[in-house]
């Protein structure tokens, strides 16, 4: 496995968020983790990436627990798009460079600018590379911050609902680059949605959160009525469409 989770808690304060949450993410998979809002998504996200600090449990990226890491060990092993991003006076060309700062020592390398003209064709932003992310639409800057995150070249990638701002087509083409490269790189990523349909399109796994624990998890299996409605308090059913579980909301 290349992402082992075991035992995760966090709470605030006023509140417990997760409990008692272990899960695995094998090399070249993604693993959707839906749930209501507040339900701890984008916690447990910041608890894997070392942002909050659990209470009880451990991390382990490709066995090494995240929590001995340097700052840019961390980075080379995890890469993480958050839901809500700045918007400074940099260029695209420049965000995506960033990415690659763990590598960097004294200076650019070659290499360094070749993964980032990589990344950026990749994810269709050539033409926008000397454009200001002030001067972006929501989407374009969405997919810039998920470029950012592909340059590190990390062994898991993090996205905290990387499609909120994007179109119908660009939810797709995302979704279908970071799978691609999962599998081509056999990475793993780690993905909070709200649509689970557009999850059973692009997952390999699925992990339900309901009240901060893991309600189920597992492949398309757990993907029925009797589940969806448990988390999500409402009546659905779950068709086939060719091979493709849909869930509607009765």
């Amino acid at each position: 496995m290349i992402l082992d989770i075991q035992g995760l808690a966090f709470k605030y304060p006023s509140r417990p968020v997760i409990q008692n949450i272990s899960f695995e993410v094998q090399k070249g998979e993604c693993l959707a983790i839906l749930g209501t809002n507040g339900v701890g998504k984008t916690t447990l996200l910041k608890c894997i990436n070392r942002i909050l600090k659990p209470q009880h449990g451990v991390v382990l990226v490709e066995k090494e627990e995240v929590f001995k890491l340097s700052r840019p060990e961390l980075a080379k092993r995890i890469g993480y798009v958050s839901q809500r991003q700045g918007n400074p006076r940099y260029t695209v060309f420049d965000t995506v460079l960033l990415g690659r700062k763990p590598y960097i020592k004294w200076d650019i390398s070659s290499r360094d600018l070749e993964v980032v003209n990589q990344v950026l064709a990749l994810m269709d932003l050539t033409d926008f590379s000397l454009r200001f992310l002030d001067e972006l639409s929501g989407g374009e800057l969405q997919k810039v911050i998920i470029a950012r995150a592909l340059a590190q070249e990390a062994d898991v990638l993090l996205l905290d609902e990387p499609t909120s701002n994007l179109d119908l087509k660009n939810q797709y083409e995302v979704l279908r680059i970071i799978k691609d490269v999962v599998q081509s790189k056999q990475i793993a990523a780690v993905i909070t949605m709200h649509d689970i349909n557009l999850a059973i399109r692009f997952a390999d796994k699925f992990l339900f959160l309901k009240q901060g624990e893991i309600f189920t998890a597992g492949g398309m299996e757990v993907i029925t009525a009797r589940n969806v409605e448990s988390v999500y308090s409402i009546p659905v059913c779950v068709e086939h469409f060719g091979n493709v579980p849909v869930v509607l909301p009765l």
